[in-house]
């Protein structure tokens, strides 16, 4: 798969991050295909509905937590190979803990500085949309 193919589910609630996220991924030239969800019944219904290669994942979410959503995705046969990244600004070590438990496959804590943000995004990106390998459909 060429990773402008992959397409990413970003599921955030807030407005700002979405905006520094997907700033970032069009600053480093990693254009995707995203798709935005803004709490965890959105992201549940995109997962059902749509083809998703990719989620970034905060865990403070309305409606369902993040860790819901991740439970939900990863015990789905259907679902479960999709590549789950945490991306929160969460310092508790249970959420940490939790996230590995339900098969997350990286945690990385948001930056609160801007221009540490916009790196790690485009870290994100580099190895997940460059390097890593994903199956054929």
């Amino acid at each position: 798969m060429k990773p402008k193919d992959i397409r990413i589910l970003l599921v955030e609630d807030n407005p700002d991050d979405v905006e520094l996220t997907l700033e970032a991924f069009r600053g480093h030239k990693l254009i995707n295909r995203i798709t935005v969800a803004r709490d965890g019944e959105e992201a549940l219904e995109e997962i059902g509905r749509h083809r998703t290669d990719l989620i970034l994942l905060d865990l403070k979410l309305p409606k369902i937590s993040g860790l819901e959503v991740l439970k939900k995705a990863k015990s789905d046969p259907r679902t479960a190979a999709i590549p789950v990244i945490v991306l929160t600004s969460s310092r508790e070590e249970q959420d940490l803990v939790e996230s590995y438990r339900f098969g997350v496959n990286s945690y990385i804590r948001k930056p609160v500085d801007f221009t540490e943000f916009i790196e790690t995004v485009r870290h994100i990106g580099l190895y997940w949309l460059l390097l890593n390998e994903y199956p054929r459909a």
